[in-house]
């Protein structure tokens, strides 16, 4: 067995599932909630089962109906649950090594973000350990490579102690949602990995069975906006916790797929200089989102905290600036020398 595989073989276990999908010519079963001996802040009762749309995944377990009340669980992924189905954006600065990450917890913040470029070069697990009861977002690209690869990646994030995860459309040699010339993989692959990334999630034991899958789309820029939300509908059928849209360039998008794929929470990915406009939290909410991230906010997560806004400190470094600082060039120079064309458009 590979390692991190031993919790998605199959058993003859017959205590019933925590989930259920429901085909279209198929009633569903009772649900009786699993008996885990877990610890008191992360035990959740699930709430009376809704009529279930055929062919919708549905877990009982992870209502945003059983977050609302309990005080906020010293669990990050349980806390963000609770902060996901309650009042409030939930606000989370770009973090990228442990010095940005303290200095984001230093003006406030009570939750944070590492952005795929962070996460490649520093590990997940070091942040989540400044502050283990803040629920850490983190950026997981692609799940990197196959369904194989992306329940591997689910089980090491949850080991990690990342409170949620994200899951894109894009094809595996990606690139940062945005810098142009994407590419996106069909609907199909991209449902897959929701799938397989909520299959792998619900069949680790305990309390880590309670963290966060977001399910954004790359294809607005690609495809369009209404094949963008189309997609993050069929996520949401596949149960994916979050849905987000890379590139919404116009508030009114925003608020079309706000309103379309409703009760799901939506994120906003925003970039100063980037293909969504710059916007303050007070105006994300305005518009519907439910949370907003800033990714690439770093080190001067006081200042958003104060403003409510990265444009002011962000001073003109729109994402492709940050990329050349990062080295984007010398990786340009070095597939063009190799005979590729990954990035003849930028």
């Amino acid at each position: 067995m590979l390692p991190g595989f031993d919790y998605h073989r199959s058993t003859d276990s017959t205590e019933p599932s925590a989930v259920q999908v429901v085909a279209a010519d198929s009633s569903p079963s009772n649900y009786t909630s699993p008996t885990d001996s877990e610890p008191s802040d992360r035990l959740v009762t699930p709430s009376p089962e809704p009529l279930l749309t055929p062919g919708v995944y549905y877990n009982p377990h992870l209502d945003p109906k059983n977050f609302l009340d309990a005080p906020l669980s010293y669990d990050p992924a349980t806390r963000l649950r609770q902060m996901l189905a309650r009042p409030g954006i939930v606000v989370a600065p770009g973090i990228c090594d442990g010095i940005s990450a303290r200095c984001a917890l230093e003006a406030g913040f009570d939750r944070l973000y590492q952005s795929g470029a962070a996460t490649t070069a520093s590990p997940a697990q070091m942040v989540c350990s400044l502050s283990p009861t803040t629920p850490v977002i983190a950026d997981a690209d692609t799940g990197f490579g196959g369904t194989t690869m992306v329940a591997r990646t689910v089980y090491q994030y949850a080991r990690a102690d990342v409170a949620a995860m994200h899951i894109e459309d894009q094809v595996q040699t990606k690139r940062c949602g945005h810098l142009m010339g994407k590419q996106v993989v069909s609907r199909e692959e991209f449902v897959t990995r929701i799938r397989v990334a909520v299959i792998a999630r619900d069949s680790i034991p305990g309390a880590l069975t309670l963290w966060v899958i977001i399910g954004p789309t790359d294809s607005a820029q690609v495809l369009g906006m209404d094949e963008a939300v189309t997609r993050l509908q069929l996520a949401a059928n596949a149960d994916a916790d979050v849905c987000s849209i890379e590139g919404v360039k116009a508030a009114e998008l925003l608020t079309k797929a706000v309103e379309t794929l409703k009760p799901k929470p939506v994120l906003v990915n925003v970039i100063s200089g980037g293909l969504t406009p710059s916007s303050t939290c007070k105006q994300a909410e305005a518009l519907g989102a439910k949370t907003i991230i800033f990714s690439l906010v770093s080190c001067v997560a006081a200042s958003l905290k104060k403003t409510g806004t990265d444009s002011i400190s962000a001073q003109g470094m729109d994402p492709k600036a940050f990329f050349e600082l990062m080295g984007l060039c010398d990786v340009v120079e070095l597939d063009a020398r190799a005979g590729g064309n990954a990035f003849e458009v930028v």
